[in-house]
């Protein structure tokens, strides 16, 4: 569904991703870890457009889209959530549907709102309250609905469980596992805790600045030592 090939992205004159190679295929959960600075959001970024490599080549359903900007992508099929992406001075329910700007019918927009719903209830009891005043945990159910609501085929996820308390980590990565196995989105995950993000992913790579330094299942990277030494300890 996607792949990353020798993919070079700096900041200015500030190198960010140094020859990366990543691949997803349709169904999977695949996790990107790191510490913080390794490059795992801009990973996301560069594939979303948001960032434009300096080299090297991106593809999407074997369409190349290197050089598109993040509103040619998301039609395509291809959403990003990251925390507080949301609007704080909306209600829940418009918020909503701003993630679904790119369709035009209005039925299908209700449709989908009672989708996101039914995988989020908390957030039909909170349709009509502003954004900015829900809880931590609520608004991390805000940002993932937001990005569901447009029906993408990939789902971008950067650090879902930054801030939550552990027993909304544990709801949210419950609701990612929710989301691939029933509604069959792709997933690619960034995160710091590895233990949750390996729980729930079938591949793993290992970032370090800016260059992908290890790649396995899951299960095989639960059981190396850099990830054991390096990572396991957060969270």
């Amino acid at each position: 569904m996607l792949e990353m090939k020798n993919v070079c992205t700096s900041y200015g004159r500030i190198p960010m991703l140094r020859d990366l190679n990543l691949k997803i295929d349709e169904g999977e959960v695949v996790c990107v870890l790191g510490s913080n600075g390794a490059g795992k959001s801009t990973v996301l970024k560069t594939i979303m457009g948001l960032v434009q490599p300096d080299e090297g080549d991106i593809y999407f359903k074997g369409k190349k889209i290197s050089s598109f900007p993040p509103h040619q992508i998301i039609p395509l099929g291809m959403a990003m959530v990251q925390a507080e992406s949301f609007f704080p001075k909306m209600n829940v329910e418009t918020n909503l549907q701003m993630g679904a700007y790119f369709e035009k019918d209005q039925k299908v927009i209700n449709e989908r709102l009672e989708e996101v719903c039914d995988i989020f209830p908390r957030l039909k009891e909170r349709l009509s309250q502003l954004a900015g005043t829900l809880s931590g945990g609520e608004r991390a159910m805000l940002a993932i609905a937001r990005g569901l609501i447009s029906h993408p085929d990939l789902l971008l996820m950067d650090e879902p469980s930054l801030g939550l308390a552990p027993l909304l980590v544990q709801q949210t990565y419950e609701a990612i596992e929710k989301i691939n196995e029933e509604r069959k989105i792709t997933i690619l995950l960034v995160e710091q805790n590895a233990n949750k993000a390996l729980a729930v992913s079938n591949r793993g790579y290992i970032i370090q600045k800016g260059e992908i330094i290890h790649e396995d299942s899951s299960e095989a990277l639960m059981e190396s030592k850099i990830v054991q030494q390096s990572y396991l300890e957060v969270g």
